[in-house]
């Protein structure tokens, strides 16, 4: 399908390619757009795969290479990845659909652009009148252009791309990463002299994916976040590389023969792919691991740990030259003024001025009279940092330990084991939390004596929770609640203020997808997730739930 004479002088062409096959077409268009002085700003690809797991996976090239090509591949049956997306495509790619039926042209007949081109190859005669149906004109038996009469959306006008991050731990860093990729000027505002001084400031943050018998909305979420997250950090030079840390693997230990029961449920109910998680039962855990896993684990081989503020340091790296740093500023408030907002400090002197404001730092959110509405708890957590020498603590097999606690490879001397989860926000080590997190270790790996005589050390502190365990992203809803709405288009936003929030003890891995898709969003950009996934993440769930149980007959 040749693009030339649709895409030139164009901000954004979006391309649907029904299948991704060897990816051959997709090369094509890429080096035809490379070799093309009038190509269009940015071309994002999506297209249908056959994956060894459901769902969107969102790929990005590297940053040095055609940072303006983006693509979607969907792991799913066209029709219903058709239903879940949100995207206007400029033309599409209609091959390998012999299995396919007809069903299709309805759900793509809600996703076209105005005048949106079609290439066919092989349509049965029910499908090729189906598409007619949905408003295609037919130019032979291979094109066709888009010419239905019904209403379209307005496109949306470009955005000012002026923003002002609040918070420099791993949410604020990754939204001025995936905003300066886009041409972006970003201000970045942090009330510490430097990043990652909250609860990204741990010596080391584990990443692994969460898995459920039913592939729930957590799980699926869990899913792609991770997967995004282990080509964008690839993507900034590496794990063990440019950022600290191992992508070692990660150990989860069933906790007794009902738990590994569970688990083994689990994995009998789907095939999940070797390199993605692999379960171990009894036998075999015990062969491969000894007695770290008497009941069984799971072995997640591409997860590991990060030292964060490492991870911070080669986001905001990345950033170039449309980031700008304000370290150091205090306790901040914000202030409309026309169509923008203010970044006050306690003083009342404006320290930025933007469109835009993502509110992206993490516990300090509540102090913000624009978030303080959102339910979100603020959970210390205590790490225990253990001489990785001492005599009382398992082999380093390279792999991080998890059940209740974790237990971390060495790194600088150190295998820190962790974390507590406590109702109150103490910024001080107590020797209470620092019990507890050796009563799991002890539990996890057997051993009555360990860290019995272990001085307190390690670190403290305070995560954003959310009730649902789920993140906050996308635009602030207004507090002032209105009792009709039932939906979330129907919720009214404080404009031009958005969160990214709630990532609770699991940044590493929610982090970059969730500042992807923000960034879609502002853009109106083709979205990374599932339309029902980015729902869920909506910050306006909460009113809506609220209103939900509200409505119900006594």
């Amino acid at each position: 399908m040749d693009l030339l004479p649709y895409w030139r002088d164009r901000e954004r062409f979006v391309v649907f390619d029904a299948d991704w096959g060897d990816g051959a077409a997709f090369s094509a268009w890429v080096e035809a757009w490379r070799g093309d002085p009038r190509r269009p700003a940015r071309l994002h690809v999506i297209a249908i795969a056959r994956g060894e797991l459901p769902g969107f996976r969102r790929m990005l090239p590297p940053l040095q290479r055609d940072p303006a090509i983006t693509l979607d591949l969907l792991h799913a049956p066209v029709e219903a990845a058709l239903a879940q997306l949100e995207a206007r495509f400029d033309a599409v790619h209609l091959h390998g659909l012999n299995n396919a039926g007809s069903g299709f042209a309805r759900a793509l007949a809600r996703l076209l652009a105005k005048n949106a081109v079609l290439h066919a190859d092989r349509l049965s005669a029910q499908q090729t009148a189906a598409l007619a149906a949905t408003g295609w004109v037919f130019d032979g038996a291979q094109s066709a252009r888009y010419a239905s009469r019904k209403p379209f959306a307005p496109i949306a006008p470009a955005p000012q791309r002026r923003a002002i991050v609040l918070g420099a731990g791993l949410a604020g860093a990754a939204a001025c990463q995936r905003l300066c990729a886009r041409g972006w000027d970003v201000t970045l505002v942090e009330r510490h002299p430097q990043a990652a001084m909250e609860a990204s400031g741990n010596l080391a943050g584990i990443t692994m994916p969460l898995l459920s018998k039913d592939d729930n909305i957590a799980s699926r979420l869990s899913r792609a976040a991770y997967l995004f997250a282990l080509d964008y950090w690839h993507r900034l030079g590496g794990v063990g590389e440019a950022i600290e840390g191992a992508r070692c693997g990660v150990l989860l230990v069933a906790k007794d023969a009902a738990h590994a029961g569970l688990q083994r449920a689990i994995a009998g109910a789907r095939t999940l792919p070797p390199w993605y998680a692999e379960w171990f039962d009894s036998e075999a855990a015990a062969a491969r691991y000894g007695t770290l896993a008497p009941h069984g684990a799971w072995l997640f081989p591409q997860g590991g740990w990060i030292r964060p503020a490492s991870a911070c340091q080669a986001m905001l790296d990345a950033c170039g030259p449309g980031l700008e740093r304000r370290f150091g500023v205090g306790s901040v408030g914000l202030e409309r003024s026309g169509d923008e907002w203010r970044v006050v400090d306690a003083a009342g002197a404006i320290i930025a001025q933007a469109p835009t404001v993502i509110v992206a730092n993490g516990a300090g959110a509540s102090q913000l009279a624009q978030a303080a509405f959102l339910p979100l708890t603020r959970v210390r957590g205590q790490v225990t940092h253990l001489d990785a020498d001492a005599s009382d603590l398992p082999p380093n097999l390279g792999l991080v330990l998890c059940r209740e606690a974790y237990l971390t490879p060495a790194f600088g001397g150190v295998r820190s084991a962790g974390a507590s989860y406590d109702d109150d926000d103490d910024p001080a080590l107590r020797m209470s939390s620092q019990q507890q997190n050796l009563d799991k270790l002890r539990s996890m790996l057997g051993n009555p004596a360990i860290g019995i005589d272990a001085p307190l050390r390690g670190r403290v502190g305070v995560r954003s929770v959310a009730p649902d365990r789920l993140p906050l992203v996308g635009a602030l809803p207004d507090p002032a609640f209105p009792i009709g709405a039932e939906r979330l288009r129907e919720l009214p936003r404080q404009g031009g203020l958005y969160a990214l929030l709630g990532y609770a003890s699991r940044g590493l891995t929610w982090a970059p997808l969730a500042a992807e898709l923000l960034a879609a969003r502002l853009e109106g950009e083709p979205l990374p997730l599932e339309t029902g996934l980015a729902d869920a993440l909506d910050p306006g769930r909460f009113q809506l739930r609220r209103r939900r149980g509200q409505s119900r007959p006594a």
